[in-house]
Formats: structure tokens, C-alpha cells, sequence
């Protein structure tokens, strides 16, 4: 199983285009956490990781994450709210697999890619990663959360 972290406490070359911001997903930007899903629709491992995370839809809610599939060029919201969204433009722009492979990625809500999975990744190990970033930190001591 092949994981990366992409943020750690090390300064970060902001002319990197490593990380910048992902433009197609730009709606969510500052206002919500995104897990995106590729895969087919007849993935196990899509399936998997579907169950796992929406098992704990009140977590998701309150670390703002959406969750999405994107099979092909279709994205479905699976959590949270998405409108007009296009598969192609965000798998192009994440460097996401070829079309009927498994993979996810997580985007912070500064817009980049924090995290990327090539198999699923269970919803404690996902809450984990997200509570310890420093942002999420942030939201936590904010008093209307």
C-alpha cells in the first residue's frame, strides 16, 4: 500500500507548483477539507473506502470535510455539497491515476493536496492526519466550533 503525507512541519516552497493550490476544486478553497475518490464504479476498493469514511458522517461534518467519486469524467458528492464540478479538470490537475484506478487524495483547505492513497485509508487514520494539522487545530480552539 503506497501512502504519501505531503505537509509536515518543514517551511514550504511556496513557488513549488508541488504545492499549489488545485484549481479546479478552487470552490472549496479556505472553506472545506476535500476527499476525493477515484475509481470505477465497480471498485472494490472504492467501495471500501466509501463505507469506511461515511460510516462517521458527524466527523466529516465537523472537520468540513466533502467527499467525492469521480469515476471517469463523472464526479458524485458522496458527502457535502458540490455542484459543477469536472472529473477530467481535477483529475488532470491532481495527477490522479488513470481512469479505473483506485486512488485518493486528500486537499487541505488551502487548496493543496495533503495526502495521497493508493489503497483505502480507514476513517481514524484519515481523522488523525486532519486533526493534526495545524489549521484544523485552529478551527478547534475557534468558540462556534
Amino acid at each position: 500500500m503506497s501512502k504519501t503525507l505531503l505537509y509536515g512541519a518543514t517551511k514550504i516552497d511556496e513557488t513549488n507548483s508541488a504545492y499549489a493550490p488545485i484549481e479546479s476544486l478552487a470552490a472549496f478553497q479556505w472553506k472545506n477539507r476535500v476527499f476525493v475518490v477515484f475509481a470505477d464504479r465497480d471498485n472494490a476498493r472504492a467501495a471500501r473506502q466509501e463505507n469506511q469514511l461515511l460510516a462517521d458522517r458527524s466527523a466529516l461534518a465537523e472537520r468540513d470535510v466533502v467527499v467525492l467519486k469521480i469515476s471517469g469524467a463523472a464526479v458524485r458528492p458522496l458527502f457535502g455539497a458540490a455542484d459543477g464540478l469536472d472529473g477530467e479538470a481535477i483529475r488532470r490537475d491532481i495527477e490522479a491515476a488513470e481512469i479505473g484506478e483506485f486512488a485518493a487524495f486528500l486537499v487541505g483547505k488551502d487548496g493543496t493536496v495533503k495526502l495521497k492513497v493508493s489503497e483505502p485509508i480507514t476513517d481514524g487514520e484519515l481523522f488523525a492526519i486532519i486533526d493534526s494539522m495545524p489549521m484544523r487545530a485552529a478551527d478547534v480552539l475557534k468558540p462556534d466550533k
